[in-house]
């Protein structure tokens, strides 16, 4: 699609709701004029006038998306027969699955958490340095540049090249100075997942260290100048203050990390394309929805899960909302 027809769409797009609003209103000035009596029935529809088109645009592309996955899941790869619980029964056995999984699990529990921790410690620490802001800046970054950019970057960290060839990765070109030999880093089973997660980390550590900066300034400095006084020490007020007076912060930052999380896909198909055992559900749902003719089935299957997966925790992050709401 060409820049011309791209924002000819967007003109289009905008003056049918530049429209539509205003005629809307116009019909509903010229009808409450002659019934001003029912001021507030009016009042209602002009709420569902402005609702209507955002509603419109959810249904058609969240709330039907959702309800057509679950229905192709229960159909063969063409979507025409149904085939029942078969699918759900070849993704139980399946072990390119168990292995997405396990993988996932590993992502959930690693990148989460480093990256609040990492983004706490160094937040708390930028603070006491006069070169903090720019400290900051710089960890920030990383959250500027898209996944697959970030993908290529690391990339070039990981290249490997041959023994005795020059290596230009960053990573064997440390190695090989040292005295060891090149490695293809991004073969090596488990320890790969381990090398992809760390750009994750590289990128959300700079989120939750601008969410932090702010939270840090929320707690007392009296508080924190009492505990100096009385002899605790900068470790001993790190576990025993700030972290339990961040506590809501840290939640809201491991839930939208996991979230992100849970949607990872970018990295990895830049990267690997979920080879060498680092597929994730994401990397198996778009090779079975999209590759080798497709099968609309089997990767609808694994998009349910994933949305699964994603519900549990967006549940709990609204019962803590609600909770902080009541006091």
């Amino acid at each position: 699609m060409s820049f011309l027809n791209l924002s000819l769409i967007v003109f289009l797009g905008i003056l049918f709701f530049v429209l539509y609003f205003h005629i809307s209103n116009f019909i509903l000035d010229k009808y409450n004029q002659k019934s001003k009596h029912r001021q507030k029935f009016e009042n209602s529809i002009r709420v569902i006038i402005f609702i209507l088109p955002a509603f419109i645009v959810l249904f058609i592309f969240i709330l039907y998306p959702v309800f057509e996955t679950i229905r192709l899941s229960f159909y063969d790869k063409f979507g025409r027969e149904f085939v029942g619980l078969y699918n759900y029964q070849w993704a139980i056995n399946d072990p390119e699955f168990k292995r997405s999984i396990l993988n996932n699990l590993g992502w959930l529990l690693i990148v989460p958490t480093l990256s609040t921790f990492f983004g706490l410690v160094i937040a708390n620490l930028a603070d006491r340095i006069w070169w903090g802001s720019i400290a900051k800046s710089i960890i920030f970054m990383p959250m500027a540049i898209s996944f697959v950019g970030a993908g290529v970057i690391w990339k070039f960290i990981y290249e490997y090249r041959g023994p005795g060839d020059t290596q230009i990765g960053l990573l064997n070109a440390l190695i090989v100075s040292l005295g060891y030999e090149p490695q293809a880093w991004l073969t090596i089973p488990i320890w790969n997942n381990i090398f992809l997660m760390a750009i994750m980390i590289w990128i959300q550590t700079g989120l939750a260290l601008v969410i932090f900066s702010a939270a840090l300034r929320s707690i007392p400095k009296e508080m924190i100048e009492a505990s100096r006084i009385d002899g605790a020490s900068e470790l001993k007020i790190f576990f025993s203050i700030i972290i339990p007076y961040l506590e809501q912060t840290i939640l809201v930052i491991w839930t939208l990390i996991t979230i992100i999380v849970l949607r990872i896909f970018d990295i990895i198909f830049a990267m690997t394309n979920g080879e060498w055992q680092t597929g994730v559900l994401a990397n198996l749902m778009y090779d079975w929805m999209f590759r080798g003719g497709g099968d609309s089935g089997r990767g609808s299957v694994l998009a349910i899960v994933i949305m699964i997966g994603v519900i549990p925790i967006l549940a709990w992050n609204l019962y803590k909302h609600r909770e902080e709401q009541k006091i």
